[in-house]
């Protein structure tokens, strides 16, 4: 019977790869990967010999239609990227989105994706949060900062290494120095770390030690005046602290 399968991969630890994911891998017609030559490495890993065929930013909408048919003709395929969830800033929604149209079965297994561990490491309330994703590079990217400023829900953000201190010193002048902020690097990998503090502080910090790696930063909402901001901070929960 037909389905799509998108299955999220380990964001750096092949530890967090599931037995239901390499299962699905294994007894698929086609594995559709952003780069295969990073899946190749994976599938190595877990002895998986499924065929692949790349699907990536650069050719999604060209392949829809005919992955689609193949669908349509009774074939399984699972959708991966080169590491956590397809379709979260990845190719995946297109292809989605088209098997909804045409009433094809879509299954998403749960999986490793990186802004949930970023955000429950911030330390920052994440009852209600938003996700921003990467913010567009040149233009609209002031307009969405403006967008922003009066956010009250916990922010995510992806910044690749390079932006990130940049990135960081727009914070300070949309949003405030002292706007509390976390940045998680290599989540999962050896050298996981998460800095938090102030957008001044997280920002001296990586000023002075180059950021490498993949990067989640997470930053906390706008405070209304005269209320209270909720930081997360202290072993019997969210502790108070009066807006500046």
């Amino acid at each position: 019977m037909s389905k799509l399968y998108i299955v999220p991969t380990p964001i750096g630890n092949l530890d967090d790869m599931t037995f239901r994911a390499i299962k699905v891998l294994k007894e698929v017609n086609l594995i559709l990967a952003e780069d295969t030559r990073t899946s190749a490495k994976l599938l190595k890993h877990f002895e998986i010999g499924t065929h692949m065929h790349s699907h990536h930013m650069h050719n999604e909408h060209k392949t829809v239609e005919g992955i689609i048919q193949r669908l349509q003709n009774g074939e399984t395929i699972a959708l991966i990227s080169d590491a956590g969830t397809p379709a979260i800033s990845d190719p995946g929604f297109l292809l989605t989105r088209a098997c909804v149209q045409h009433k094809i079965p879509i299954e998403c297994l749960p999986g490793a994706t990186a802004f949930v561990p970023a955000l429950v490491n911030s330390g920052l309330p994440n009852d209600k949060f938003v996700f921003e994703g990467f913010l567009p590079d040149k233009k609209g990217r002031q307009t969405r900062f403006l967008a922003l400023q009066e956010e009250t829900r916990t922010m995510i953000f992806y910044v690749s290494p390079h932006k990130l201190v940049k990135t960081l010193a727009e914070f300070i002048q949309y949003f405030g120095e002292s706007r509390p902020v976390s940045v998680s690097r290599e989540l999962s990998k050896l050298h996981e770390e998460t800095v938090r503090g102030t957008a001044t502080e997280v920002h001296a910090h990586f000023d002075k030690k180059e950021p490498r790696g993949e990067i989640v930063v997470v930053v906390g909402g706008f405070v209304p005046e005269g209320k209270v901001r909720k930081v997360g901070r202290g072993e019997e929960g969210y502790i108070e602290e009066a807006q500046d």
